[in-house]
């Protein structure tokens, strides 16, 4: 059974989907299954699950999609390199949670619901915090509850079980305050600049994605 709080999933940006659903693969031994469209992000997805309650969404601006108004969630320029770009944090109240980022010093946006079309036709949808804010680069994670919706992880392919997920940033006391008031326990260190990465273990030994 999924529980209420934890790490969600985990942001991989690719120029592409194929190419980032590729490189999964390769990386891991184990096909992304796609997920489907956004259409308020212009984006689209495909998944690997890391454990109950937790997966790997590698997206990438879908050029069969309108642009947004604010533009693509995820637009990487071609030629650029694929990665970790955020993550997201599972809540079960998604308004008193981003109250306590808020009271913390960082603001989330507001509270909108989403949805997707899945390949065979049936919608899922959450509730989130604006994915457009990322907060310190994409340290401080967006929000989300799924409600009464299967959580992904429980139809995608296993790479694995996450079991660790590091963040750097040069303002590392800032986002342990903030991940503090969410209650998230995820290593943070000092760092010239933002990156992050995850350990998972497969059956083959340990893989760090970043």
């Amino acid at each position: 059974m999924t529980s209420a709080t934890g790490i969600d999933h985990l942001v991989y940006a690719s120029s592409s989907l194929q190419r980032g659903m590729d490189e999964i693969e390769q990386l891991f031994g184990v096909k992304p299954v796609r997920g489907g469209q956004h259409p308020q992000y212009g984006t689209h997805n495909a998944q690997l699950s890391l454990g109950a309650g937790t997966y790997l969404e590698i997206i990438a601006r879908d050029p069969g999609l309108p642009l947004p108004e604010q533009g693509a969630f995820i637009d990487l320029p071609v030629g650029s390199d694929s990665r970790l770009v955020t993550w997201v944090y599972r809540v079960a109240d998604i308004d008193e949670s981003s109250k306590a980022v808020r009271s913390a010093g960082i603001e989330l946006g507001p509270v909108q619901s989403g949805s997707r079309r899945k390949p065979d036709g049936n919608v899922i949808s959450w509730q989130l915090t604006d994915p457009y804010a990322m907060p310190l680069d994409g340290a401080i994670p967006f929000l989300i509850n799924w409600g009464q919706t299967v959580h992904p992880s429980e139809a995608a392919p296993s790479a694995g079980q996450l079991v660790e997920l590091f963040i750097e940033h040069p303002d590392a006391d800032r986002v342990r305050r903030v991940l503090s008031a969410l209650g998230a326990k995820v290593e943070v260190a000092a760092g010239d600049q933002f990156a992050i990465s995850a350990r998972v273990e497969t059956k083959t030994g340990f893989i760090t994605i970043q």
